[in-house]
């Protein structure tokens, strides 16, 4: 990223939000972190997503913005009241921030405005790029709605991205930071019937990622942040055990985590083969493309 930017972040104290934090300023950009709370320090702009209030004098300055928060998805069942705030908090948020970014006299060149794979629905093996068309269902219509409360910066001429992003694998939180201790224990195993396609990214692809949509000036629209190589959760299931050297034999079956996840078990059950064609079109290179590669960096702890 050329010389030094100002730099604002909402979500940044999420699992993505905070390691694009720490990888731009050990690069010495400034970064003004989006709170709720009252601001402790220069560095922090005072937000309330729902209410959709922002401090707009805090983002003047700021030459790019990553909006990244949002309630999270599959760490707990789906009543009426959470499927509301995980909508309310992408929705209400986005059309609040872009309508701060388009009021400013001198708005950020770019805004990368996070979405999610969900968009896709689940199209089965059936591999999908930008061009597929919008799925159905609760978390797809939730994407619709999140990329369109964009609008007003896409109208104000600010270059909007919307990273299209897939499970990100990390040992510090998401999905395998959940399913890595049962793997350790020897009590991991395939998930339903083990078919279903994962489209995946290291948390370092994510990072790696986000930063060259900030600077890629071609980019904009949806771009799929999915590793090129998706795997089915079966071979997931089989590299974690590899890497890991425990046996990987108690599958659970699809009744069970309908039972334990009620409406949530759709999307770890559910088939998304996404690839990242845009990205890699603009010229990206994955340092993890393929899924053993990739649980082997996420899991084994840095030295």
């Amino acid at each position: 990223m050329p010389g030094s930017l100002r730099i604002a972040v909402s979500g940044s104290s999420g699992l993505i939000g905070a390691a694009l934090v720490r990888s731009l300023l050990a690069d010495g950009h400034q970064v003004r972190r989006l709170v709720r709370r009252a601001p402790r320090t220069a560095e922090e702009v005072r937000w309330d997503p729902i209410r959709q209030r922002v401090d707009t004098a805090g983002l003047v300055g700021c030459q790019a913005v990553v909006h990244l928060a949002g309630a999270g998805i599959a760490d707990r069942r789906w009543t009426a009241a959470r499927k509301q705030e995980i909508r309310d908090s992408r929705v209400l948020g986005t059309a609040a921030l872009a309508e701060a970014l388009a009021s400013l006299d001198t708005p950020p060149a770019v805004l990368v405005s996070g979405s999610a794979t969900g968009i896709y629905g689940y199209p089965g093996d059936r591999p999908v790029d930008e061009d597929a068309p919008e799925g159905d269902g609760f978390l797809a219509r939730v994407c619709q709605e999140w990329e369109a409360a964009a609008g007003p910066a896409v109208e104000a001429g600010i270059r909007t991205v919307h990273p299209r992003t897939g499970i990100v694998l990390a040992r510090e939180g998401g999905a395998l930071a959940r399913l890595l201790p049962l793997f350790r224990l020897g009590l991991g195993g395939r998930l339903g019937s083990g078919e279903q396609y994962w489209s995946f990214i290291t948390l370092a692809d994510e990072i790696a990622a986000l930063r060259h949509l900030l600077v890629t000036e071609e980019l904009s629209g949806p771009v799929n942040l999915t590793a090129p190589e998706p795997a089915t959760n079966r071979e997931m299931t089989a590299a974690l055990s590899r890497v890991l050297r425990r046996p990987a034999l108690l599958p659970v079956p699809a009744p069970a985590l309908r039972l334990a996840l009620g409406e949530v078990a759709g999307e770890v059950l559910g088939s998304q083969r996404v690839l990242p064609r845009r990205l890699l079109d603009s010229g990206f290179t994955f340092a993890h493309p393929r899924i053993e590669d990739a649980l082997r960096a996420a899991a084994t702890p840095r030295r």
